[in-house]
């Protein structure tokens, strides 16, 4: 059943294992296939939740129902994504088929995020400090824009080398540690009892 604290742990989770992978030190330490395998299990986490909020959306077309079908579909493209690191680590293939469907996620992440903004502006205001809301859909928009980063970073060269894994891993980790913290934001336990903005996520 989705209801939105359950969404907002699944969505909690699944950052703590894209952050827990690209921590600094950890890829190199734990090895690359180690960090694949995390971030692969945290896809899944995102996209039970994307689920799950595009459910208790409101009505199709509604701008918040179009942020969370975006979403939902970023997340299936991280799942590809993730799950071909995970396939080209183990077969020592170089990672060409990685890039794309990274790249298409965190475009849709960028889009959903900005239309998260849009409605939070139309139920709100330009600036609502107080609002939790506003402050998640804000908190997800530069987590989005970090993941836009890190893929930028992930991209590889017809060398076969990855353009820079640095900024990639960096991207991903603060990027996961925006979404985990706007989860929690919204969470029903954490927040004041007022009628939600959003069921916001990354």
């Amino acid at each position: 059943m989705a209801t939105l604290s359950r969404q907002c742990w699944l969505f909690a989770v699944g950052s703590a294992f894209f952050a827990a992978a690209t921590v600094p030190g950890f890829p190199s330490i734990a090895g690359a296939g180690a960090a694949n395998w995390l971030c692969f299990i945290g896809s899944w986490f995102f996209t039970a939740a994307a689920w799950m909020q595009l459910v208790l959306a409101t009505p199709p077309w509604k701008i918040e129902w179009l942020s969370a079908a975006i979403q939902f579909a970023g997340t299936v493209l991280f799942n590809i994504s993730t799950g071909a690191a995970v396939w080209a680590h183990a077969t020592g293939v170089r990672r060409h088929y990685v890039w794309t469907p990274d790249a298409l996620g965190s475009v849709a992440f960028l889009v959903s995020a900005a239309l998260g903004v849009a409605a939070a502006t139309i139920a709100v205001g330009l600036i609502a400090l107080g609002s939790r809301d506003w402050q998640a859909e804000w908190i997800n928009m530069v987590g989005s824009i970090a993941f836009g980063v890190s893929a930028v970073g992930a991209f590889v060269r017809r060398t076969g080398i990855t353009e820079d894994a640095l900024v990639a891993n960096l991207g991903t980790f603060f990027g996961a540690l925006c979404f985990l913290g706007a989860a929690l934001l919204v969470l029903p336990r954490f927040r004041k009892r007022a009628p939600a903005l959003r069921e916001s996520g990354p």
